[in-house]
């Protein structure tokens, strides 16, 4: 076993998994690649910047590495990269309060 959770050899199951269930396999491939796809009502650098945010917000690394790069290419300033974070902390942060406020039901 690895010493470390996140490394990127670890990349290499990924072909594994395809052969262990490929069904749900390439239909996880074919949604992944509705994200960087050309043409649609959103345009290919505001799909990476989405799944940028996205990719914050669930912490994938892998994910934040590829559409980083992917929002780049598309034409994706450091600005825009920045904000999309801060769009995503203030999201996560929502959620927390709104949770937060649940709990008080529980002193009702």
């Amino acid at each position: 076993m690895s010493e470390h959770y996140h490394d990127v050899s670890d990349l290499r199951l990924l072909k594994e998994m395809g052969k262990l269930a490929p069904t749900e396999f390439n239909a996880w491939l074919a949604l992944d690649k509705i994200v960087g796809r050309d043409g649609g009502a959103i345009p290919k650098k505001y799909r990476e910047l989405i799944a940028l945010g996205v990719a914050f917000t669930t912490q994938c690394p892998y994910c934040i590495e590829v559409h980083t790069k992917a929002a780049k290419a598309a034409g994706a300033s450091r600005e825009e990269v920045t904000e999309s974070s801060m769009i995503a902390a203030a999201l996560r942060a929502g959620g927390a309060a709104t949770h937060g406020a649940m709990a008080l039901k529980f002193y009702d």
